[in-house]
């Protein structure tokens, strides 16, 4: 159930992140500038909202990054693994190791 929550907000965290960098205006030196979005990016109080949204820029994300490595613990695993680590040779057949002398020389393509 907690597994479901987790799934839940790390939606809610992804959608809300990718809003807040679609919002933000491109810092000078990208593409933007050569095409003229360049100069009027520190007009009035455009500045301080960039700094707001880069700082939940990185908020969002490392909540993100911290929510996903936590909802690994939240998984159910009922207490018996998948995966088997022990005996995992076991019913594989070998074919006997064959020596030189033994080979024919009937493949031999310089006779």
């Amino acid at each position: 159930m907690s597994y479901n929550l987790f799934l839940a907000v790390i939606l809610l965290v992804a959608v809300i992140l990718i809003l807040i960098v679609m919002v933000q205006n491109p810092k000078g030196g990208g593409l933007s500038s050569s095409f003229g979005g360049g100069g009027a990016q520190s007009l009035g109080g455009v500045q301080n909202t960039n700094n707001f949204l880069d700082r939940t820029t990185w908020t969002l994300a490392i909540a993100m990054f911290a929510l996903i490595l936590l909802s690994n613990f939240s998984i159910e695993r009922n207490g018996t693994s998948d995966i088997k680590l022990d005996n995992t040779l076991e019913n594989i057949r070998t074919t006997p190791k064959t020596t030189e002398n033994s080979l024919s020389n009937d493949n031999d393509s310089l006779n």
